[in-house]
């Protein structure tokens, strides 16, 4: 009987103690999926990330967290009684729902102080299973609101309805809350990612090239000129322009000024020790060099126009900060050569602009460039390069970014996704541009295409013959090359022919032309007579030449506009869209 009864006490604490560890268990669980959902640099609030809090679905119910973010929409319901919110904080396109009792908010005034679109909160709450039905799986039953940023709705300018991308452009800064282009900043950021990833793995150095320079990569003179001349124009035009004759009179009385100089010191040496002369010669001196400045200043005003400092009949640039006519780039490349001539494998990722006067959706004047440069290789290493480059891409998004996908595929392009598994899973056509005229011209014979724009060898292909060759003869992407080289640039290789250069065009579904590269020209015999050709002096392409002097390489390269990739993933029209603060004529802010 003692033992049975011992037996039956140790089961009971055994019992006992095996509850205690599952409540432990569950403890440190709920904890740990706490601390996989926090941000770790919000520690002063304890926020978690909304992405992370929804990733934890049914069976993170019971969790207490704190979450924070931005109000999208807030419903109060139950007559009253409570209220339900939309929460987005960036990091995922789905909002989490919470529900905030009324006595919760009362404290803040009432549920009506945080069910404003535009609101921002902090709420500490529980995680639970959503009712069955329910958009999401899990809801934050809110507990305590820890902060509120009110906004007010009646003057808040993003609407819950959905609001035209031209009125959000002029909304730079309030543009980012909304689903669309808040998904564009989720896909560059991703693309962004893959372009560093794919180059970094495959042996590819990062190299930072100048904003400010004093070539033209392309040879098409429409640069955003970089001077300090226009600074000082205000302050020079306050200086009265002289006739030639007040300026001979300024002279002679500098002149005559010099000569009284003169005199004094001499006075003054015959007899050292005269403090009246000695201050005599000092105010001579002063007023010497005070009529000297206002001749400087007269004779600079003489010279300049508008302003501005001219020689020879032009503007004197030798004046201007960097002594010389000094532009934002266009393109790395240059530069990036100079490197690859070195280092083998670089690439360039950065800004680069152009001052052209269009107010088309393909145009910015201020764009993101991915340029990188390859040493002993030719055209076909270069396509090579830049068709897995753009596969990479497609396959990281459709891995990372599948819930901003499917908004773009259902809000925008119902073809997005299914065109970056087509363009992840098959090889790229490839054409000479010669083969691409005689599609074209063929398909106007036989009237099986009508184009606005004319077609003949020789032509630089337009959008529309771009668009018609990859979205209906090859349905996915092609790539064009050996194009004549009157319509290329002058530093690409030119061809055995004598008439085509080893160019080559990336061109795809939804975009046309999203890569332009080329093997580059390693002589320095053509490669002078092209820069001449192109009527461009020599002198600012010295380094540049010195690199067919020194140890020259056959090498290529590629240029692909960011933006260009970001609307062929997410099927935005516009390139407006998918740059943060666009740039484009007459439009600046932001």
């Amino acid at each position: 009987a003692a033992a049975r009864a011992e037996v039956a006490l140790l089961e009971d604490q055994l019992a006992n103690l095996s509850a205690k560890l599952e409540g432990k268990r569950q403890e440190l669980a709920a904890a740990e999926r706490e601390e996989r959902t926090l941000h770790p640099y919000n520690r002063s609030t304890g926020r978690s990330v909304c992405a992370k809090v929804l990733a934890l679905g049914r069976e993170g119910a019971g969790t207490q967290l704190v979450v924070g973010g931005w109000v999208k929409t807030g419903r109060v319901q139950g007559g009253g009684a409570f209220a339900f919110l939309e929460l987005n904080d960036g990091s995922t396109p789905q909002n989490l729902q919470l529900m905030v009792k009324a006595e919760t908010a009362e404290p803040l005034g009432g549920l009506g102080a945080i069910t404003t679109s535009g609101t921002s909160v902090v709420c500490r709450g529980v995680l639970k299973a959503a009712p069955e039905g329910a958009k999401q799986e899990v809801e934050v039953g809110v507990t305590e609101v820890l902060f509120v940023g009110a906004c007010d709705g009646a003057k808040y300018p993003i609407s819950k309805k959905r609001t035209t991308f031209e009125f959000l452009r002029e909304k730079l800064h309030l543009r980012p809350r909304t689903n669309t282009i808040s998904a564009v900043a989720r896909i560059r950021n991703a693309l962004s990612w893959a372009t560093h990833d794919f180059f970094q793995s495959n042996g590819f150095l990062y190299v930072h090239t100048p904003i400010i320079t004093t070539s033209d990569c392309e040879g098409a003179g429409e640069m955003f000129q970089v001077t300090t001349l226009l600074s000082g124009v205000d302050e020079v035009m306050k200086t009265p322009l002289l006739t030639p004759d007040q300026l001979g009179d300024l002279e002679a009385a500098v002149a005559a000024q010099g000569e009284k100089v003169k005199a004094a010191k001499a006075a003054e040496k015959e007899d050292k020790g005269n403090a009246e002369l000695k201050a005599d010669v000092k105010r001579l001196v002063g007023e010497l060099l005070a009529m000297k400045e206002q001749l400087a200043k007269a004779k600079d005003r003489a010279s300049m126009v508008g302003g501005l400092p001219w020689k020879d009949g032009k503007v004197d640039y030798s004046k201007d900060f960097f002594h010389s006519q000094a532009n934002l780039t266009v393109s790395g490349q240059l530069q990036g050569e100079n490197y690859a001539c070195a280092l083998t494998s670089v690439y360039t990722f950065g800004p680069t602009f152009r001052a052209e006067n269009s107010h088309t959706s393909r145009h910015l004047a201020e764009f993101w460039m991915i340029e990188p440069e390859l040493a002993f290789a030719d055209i076909f290493d270069d396509m090579s390069l830049a068709e897995d480059y753009i596969r990479h891409c497609c396959a990281h998004v459709l891995e990372h970014c599948m819930d901003d996908l499917k908004f773009f595929e259902k809000m925008v392009d119902k073809t997005c996704i299914q065109r970056l598994k087509n363009v992840r899973d098959t090889p790229f056509t490839r054409i000479t541009y010669t083969e691409a005229v005689d599609m074209l011209m063929e398909a106007i014979r036989t009237k099986k295409k009508k184009f606005q724009n004319n077609v003949t060898w020789g032509i630089d292909l337009n959008s529309e013959h771009e668009r018609w060759l990859a979205e209906e003869v090859f349905k996915g992407p092609v790539i064009v090359y050996n194009y004549p080289k009157e319509i290329k640039a002058f530093y690409m290789k030119l061809n055995e022919d004598g008439k085509t250069v080893a160019a080559m065009d990336i061109l795809v579904p939804g975009v046309g032309e999203l890569v332009g590269g080329s093997q580059r020209e390693d002589s320095v015999e053509v490669l002078e007579a092209r820069i001449q050709e192109a009527g461009m002096p020599l002198e600012p392409y010295e380094a540049y030449l010195d690199l067919r002097r020194y140890g020259t390489v056959p090498h290529a390269g590629f240029g692909l506009g960011f933006e260009r990739l970001i609307c062929f993933t997410t099927g935005l029209e516009n390139i407006r869209e998918v740059i943060p603060f666009p740039r484009w004529p007459g439009h600046a802010a932001g």
